[in-house]
Order: structure tokens, then sequence, then C-alpha cells
């Protein structure tokens, strides 16, 4: 087995995914789809759930041991005002980018046009969203303990931060403590790699899963829509992320997306920005050079309220249904729709299809009927998982882009780490 440990991590895991494309849609074709998605989730899937249970389990361990190892790092509470500030600016930022691209994709493909909703069955979805006032109490636990048992990430976030402080803040008394959230942080990062040597198998068995159970058929309805949402999301890669990593850091923009090929390609095979997070820091600091004080803090920061993907998402959406049902839209509608799907975009949920759920909040902007919002959902949802997979995977590639710009402007990057060939 030693010729398989001399393949680099990012080879195996990008090939792993190449391969359960190609073998579900074989799969998919030779046996039939029913036969195939049978016979896979019974044979194939349990490896790739077992892998999301794998990094599943490490969320709350890293979030909360690398956050609070990251602020001891920092050694001045002061810092946090400054790092807090350049992310949530930066993350703001590239939203209202995503936004722009999903809007201007959305009105050049115009995937609306000539969409016929026969047989579709309606998916109705709640309106109601929690209000700015809910959504700020529910960061602050009332019990610490209960946050952690529940995954709940910004409560989490709040607490590390606030006991990191405390720790800095007593000086000596604090350094046992300090101590063992240092010595902690290592450990789980060292149980993520190995939970890693994983990914190749996972990432194969969910991809094929999805593959052989979407397959061409299903995908051939809305392939406008799909062409429109991918390319939209690799544009806003590409030019976006691009623009921050080659133009504003001068890094190497091929070194920074060959460095998040792991995460990336979780990201896309789990559609779950969450889960992905243990892949997420593991990958900004071994691989870009990012310090644990910029990495504990900032990704899963990222992961809660970063959704790039989402937002342009939301976008394509809201001119899809413009289009489909005949509604005339000004350019106030647009700066609406562009405005709500930034800002409910924000703290929305890192699981499969979370943003379909968020979809009913951007088209009241310009008045989609209860009807019509349920047949959009009831068309799209039988394929959004599709579509689910590549925002997951641009809502990373966001959060490690963003790490790596405070990092950098913070005096926290390894330039050299990020540099050096021989890393991966």
């Amino acid at each position: 087995m030693r010729w398989w440990f001399k393949i680099k991590l990012w080879q195996r895991v990008l090939a792993a995914l190449v391969l359960g494309v190609i073998t579900g849609l074989v799969m998919s074709g030779t046996m039939g789809q029913e036969a195939a998605t049978v016979w896979i989730e019974t044979w194939l899937r349990p490896v790739g759930d077992l892998f999301i249970n794998l990094i599943r389990m490490l969320i709350v361990p890293l979030i909360f041991t690398t956050l609070v190892a990251g602020v001891i790092a920092m050694g001045k509470p002061s810092k946090l005002g400054s790092l807090g500030l350049k992310t949530i600016a930066a993350y703001f930022v590239t939203t209202i980018f995503a936004n722009i691209i999903g809007l201007t994709f959305g009105t050049l493909f115009r995937p609306g046009i000539g969409v016929d909703f026969e047989g579709v069955e309606p998916a109705p979805v709640s309106t109601e969203a929690p209000s700015i006032t809910d959504r700020l109490l529910e960061i602050v636990p009332t019990n610490p303990v209960a946050a952690l048992a529940d995954g709940d990430v910004l409560a989490i976030i709040f607490f590390s931060l606030l006991l990191g402080v405390g720790i800095i803040a007593v000086g000596k008394a604090g350094k046992p403590v300090a101590d063992l959230f240092n010595s902690a942080s290592d450990v789980v990062l060292k149980i993520t790699h190995y939970v890693m040597e994983v990914a190749p198998f996972g990432v194969f068995a969910l991809v094929t899963y999805t593959a052989a159970s979407q397959g061409l058929e299903a995908l051939q309805a809305i392939l406008t829509l799909i062409v429109a949402v991918y390319l939209g999301l690799i544009v806003h890669a590409i030019i976006t992320y691009g623009f921050l990593i080659r133009v504003i850091l001068n890094l190497q923009l091929v070194r920074f997306f060959r460095g998040m090929t792991d995460p990336i390609a979780v990201a896309y095979s789990t559609a779950s920005s969450s889960a992905t997070l243990p892949v997420t820091i593991a990958a900004a600091s071994d691989n870009l050079g990012v310090k644990k004080s910029v990495a504990g803090s900032v990704l899963p920061l990222g992961a809660t309220i970063n959704m790039d993907g989402t937002a342009l998402y939301l976008g394509i959406l809201a001119l899809f249904t413009a289009q489909a049902f005949g509604y005339d839209l000004t350019f106030m509608n647009y700066v609406m729709i562009a405005f709500t799907a930034a800002i409910v975009s924000i703290g929305a949920a890192g699981i499969p299809s979370a943003s379909l759920f968020l979809l009913a909040i951007v088209l009241e902007t310009f008045g989609v009927t209860p009807e019509h919002t349920a047949i959009i959902v009831g068309f799209i949802l039988p394929v959004d998982r599709i579509m689910d997979m590549a925002r997951t995977a641009v809502n990373v590639t966001g959060d490690a882009a963003v790490a790596t710009a405070v990092a950098k402007w913070e005096g926290e990057l390894d330039e050299e780490r990020f540099r050096d060939p021989a890393v991966i």
C-alpha cells in the first residue's frame, strides 16, 4: 500500500471524484437508474455516510479548541476587533460580487424561458424568517455546554472567543488552560489528518450515488439553469477570488486552488459547508500557511455567514421564476433581489438544499404568489443536489480566500509555506 500513500492526497481525492461521476453514470445507464441507485445505496453509500460522520464528529471540538487557541495566540484581545471587522467586510464584499454575477448570468442565459411545469408536484415552503434581534440573541448561549452538544456554531464561536479573552486576561494563572487548548487543537487537527485519509473512498461513494440517482435524463429538463449556475459559480471563484488572491494579495492563484483541492472535493461530494469545516481548517493551515489564530476564527465564522454560492444561486433562481411565469422586473426589483439574497444567505444552514427554502423570501420582493413559489421549489428540489454541490464548493473556497486575505493583512500568513511546491 506504500504506492497509495506516495500519491498526494489532493490527487487521490480528485481522482475519486471523477471516477465517482463516471461510475455512477455508467451504472445508471447499464443497470437502470432505480436498480443502480438501490445497489449503490446498499453497498457504497454507507462508506460515504461513514466519512461524513467522521468529519462531523470533529466539527465542534475543532471549532472550540482551534478558536480558543487562536485567540490565545493573538496575545492581545484588541486584535480580535481588527480581525473581526476585516473578516466581515471581506465576506460582505465577496457576497455582493456573487449577487451581481448571479443576476448577470440569470439575465444572459434566461433559464426560465419555455420551461414546462407539467407534472410538477408543488412543494409549499414557509416565508417566515427569524428577526435580526432573534438571530443576534441566539449568538449568546444560555448554556455553553448545550451549545456544544447541539453544534450551534455561532454560539460556540461567541463562547470560544470569550473564553480565549478570559485566558489572556488572567495572565500567568491562565497558562495551564492555554497549554491545554493549544495541545487539544493540535490533537484534533492530527485526528483530522487521519480522517482525511478516508476522503477518497468517501468522496467516491457519495459522488457515485449522486450521479446514479440523478442521472442525465432528470437533468435535461433544467439543463440551462444548471449550466447558468455552474458557469456563474466558476466565474465568481476565478474572477472574485482570483482578484483577491492574485491582484490584492499578490499570491499565486493556481497554488491557492491546488491547496484547496481537498476541501473543494469534500464540499462538492457532501454539499455541506459545515461538514467540510474540519477539512477546510486543515487545508488552510497545512497548505496555505494560514496560522492558527486566523484559521480557527475566520473559517468557522465563514462556514456560518459566508454563503456566496447561495446568494448567487438565489439571484439566478429569482430571475428563473420571473422568466418562467412572466413577471416584469424593474431595476429596483433587481436591487431588492440582490439585497434580500445577500441578507437571507447569511447564517443559512450549512446543510444540503438549505438555500432552496430561502427562495420564498427572495421571491416575495417582486410579488411572486405562494402557488408559483411552491411550483418552483417542487420543480427544482429533485435535482437541487447537483447545483447544491457546486455552490457549497464555492462557499468553502470563499471562506479560505478570505481567511488567506485576513491572515496576510494581520501578518499571520506563512507565505513561504503558501509558495512551497513541496507542501502539496
